[in-house]
C-alpha cells in the first residue's frame, strides 16, 4: 500500500511544480516593442518570474527594471543567467520602510516612457504588502498599523485589498496609469478565489470596480481604527481608483500564467496515476479556517465510511484562501502562533476524531504559512492521541490560534521553505 503521508507530499510537490514561473512563463510574452521592456513587478513569486522573463528574452533585447519579493524568497540564480532585472526585498504581510522604497522606486522608474515603450508587470500574491506606498496623508506607521487589524479582523482577502487599494497610490490600476503611454503587458500568478486580477496583489495594473464607500464599509464592519483625515477622505471619494472603462487601460493586457485550479488539476492527475480516486471539490473555498476544516472532515468522514459521494481509495483536494480571526487572550497569556493551513488542520483534527483511514495535508503553495517558518501540517488518525498523550489539548490550541504549537509537538509541520510561486492553499485528504 501506498504511504499516505508520502503520498501527500508528493501532491503538494506536484501542484507546486505546476505553478513555477518557468514552465508557465514563455506562452504569455510578447514580442520585444519597437523602445524599450521595462520589467516592474511585486509579489511572493517575484524573484522566480523575473528569472523566467530573463531567461526567455532575447538577449539582443533591451531589458531591465525592478521587482520586490519576500524576505529569504528571491531563488538562487541559475549558472550562466545574466541579471538584467534588480530584485529587492521586503516585509509581508505587514509592509516595512523596505516595501515603501520599492514602491516609490518603481513609480518613479515609470517617468519618461514613450508609446514605443513596453511595461511587463509580474504580480504575485503577497504583492499588495510589498508594493507599500500610503495615500497622502497617511504614513508607513499609519498603513502598518491598518494591516495588521485587517489580518487579524477575519476579512477576507477581497475585502482588504479593497481597503489597501483606496489607501494607496500605486495600486488599484495607478501604477497602469503612471505608465501611460507606455503599453502594459500584465503577467499574474493567481492566489485568490475566482482568480480576479483586480484582487491579485491589489491589482496595480487593472481597472478596479470597488469604491471609496465600499472601503470606507468594510473598515466600519470590522472596526479598523483609521485616522480621522482617511475617513473624510474616504467620505469625500478624493482617494478613488481608476475604474473600468478608463482609458489609462487602453491596449494593456493582463494574463494569468498559473492559478490554483491548475494546480489541483496536476495533484489530482498525480493522485490517480497512484490509482486512487481523486476529487477536487473547488479552488475558491473560503470562510473561518477551522470550520472549512470541520466540513472537510465531515466530508472525509462520510467518505471513509463508504458513504456520500467520494468512492475510497480516494483523495479529497481543495485550495482557496480561508481567513483566521485571532481571538483575544488574557493579558499575560502565551501568544499562539500559526497560519491558516495549521488552523483548518486543527479544525479538520477536532471533526475527524480520530476516525481511522483517514490523513490529511494543509499547506501554503508558498511555503509560508502566515508569519512562520512552516507551509502547513498534517493530519493522521492518531494526531488526537498522540497530542493527549503528550499532554496538549486541541481546545486549548484553538482556543489561542497556537496550530504551530500544537502540530510541532508532534512534528507534523510541513516545512519546505519557500517554493517561490503562490497560488494559495493547498489541502488534500487520503481516504484509505
Amino acid at each position: 500500500m501506498t504511504d499516505p503521508q508520502t503520498a501527500l507530499r508528493h501532491l503538494y510537490d506536484v501542484a507546486v511544480q505546476r505553478a513555477l514561473p518557468l514552465h508557465n512563463t514563455a506562452a504569455h510574452l510578447p514580442p520585444p516593442p519597437k523602445g524599450r521592456t521595462l520589467v516592474l513587478g511585486a509579489g511572493k513569486a517575484g524573484g522566480a518570474m523575473a528569472q523566467a522573463v530573463e531567461a526567455l528574452w532575447p538577449q539582443d533585447a533591451p531589458l531591465s527594471g525592478l521587482v520586490v519579493t519576500r524576505y529569504g524568497h528571491t531563488p538562487p540564480r541559475p549558472a550562466g543567467l545574466p541579471e538584467r532585472i534588480e530584485v529587492v526585498e521586503a516585509s509581508h504581510p505587514v509592509p516595512d520602510a523596505a516595501g515603501l522604497k520599492a514602491a516609490e522606486r518603481i513609480l518613479e522608474l515609470t517617468q519618461g516612457l514613450t508609446a514605443d515603450d513596453l511595461v511587463l508587470c509580474l504580480i504575485s500574491g503577497g504583492g499588495s504588502a510589498l508594493l507599500t506606498l500610503p495615500a497622502e496623508g497617511l504614513s508607513l506607521q499609519d498603513k502598518q498599523a491598518i494591516n495588521r487589524q485587517l489580518l487579524a479582523s477575519g476579512a477576507n482577502i477581497s475585502e482588504m485589498n479593497c481597503v489597501r487599494k483606496h489607501l494607496s497610490r500605486i495600486k488599484g490600476g495607478r501604477l497602469a496609469a503612471a505608465c501611460a503611454p507606455a503599453r502594459v503587458v500584465t503577467l499574474t500568478i493567481s492566489d485568490v478565489p475566482g482568480d480576479d486580477p483586480s484582487i491579485i496583489a491589489s491589482g496595480p495594473t487593472v481597472a478596479d470596480a470597488t469604491t471609496c464607500a465600499d472601503a470606507l464599509a468594510i473598515l466600519q464592519r470590522y472596526a479598523i481604527d483609521v485616522p480621522e483625515l482617511v475617513v473624510q477622505a474616504l467620505q469625500a471619494g478624493s482617494l478613488e481608483t481608476p475604474k473600468p472603462g478608463s482609458p489609462v487601460f487602453a491596449g494593456h493586457s493582463v494574463h494569468m500564467t498559473a492559478t490554483p485550479q491548475q494546480s489541483l488539476e496536476a495533484a489530482a492527475d498525480a493522485a490517480r496515476a497512484m490509482g486512487v480516486n481523486a476529487y477536487i471539490l473547488s479552488d475558491e473555498i473560503e470562510g473561518e479556517s477551522r470550520e472549512v476544516g470541520k466540513v472537510h472532515a465531515a466530508l472525509a468522514r462520510a467518505a471513509a465510511k463508504g458513504q456520500g459521494p467520494f468512492q475510497k481509495p480516494c483523495v479529497i483536494l481543495s485550495g482557496g484562501e480561508t481567513t483566521v480571526t485571532i481571538k483575544p487572550q488574557p493579558a499575560g497569556s502565551p501568544r499562539g502562533r500559526g497560519g491558516r493551513a495549521g488552523e483548518f488542520c486543527m479544525g479538520l483534527a477536532q471533526g475527524l476524531q480520530g476516525q481511522t483511514g483517514v490523513w490529511a495535508l494543509a499547506a501554503d503553495t508558498d511555503g509560508i504559512d502566515g508569519i512562520e517558518d512552516n507551509a502547513g501540517a498534517r493530519v493522521t488518525p492518531d494526531t488526537l492521541a498522540r497530542a493527549l498523550a503528550l499532554g496538549h489539548k486541541l481546545d486549548a490550541h484553538l482556543q489561542r490560534n497556537d496550530a504551530y504549537g500544537y502540530f510541532e509537538a508532534l512534528n507534523d509541520l510541513v516545512i519546505t521553505g519557500p517554493t517561490h510561486t503562490n497560488v494559495n492553499d493547498f489541502r488534500a485528504i487520503w481516504v484509505a
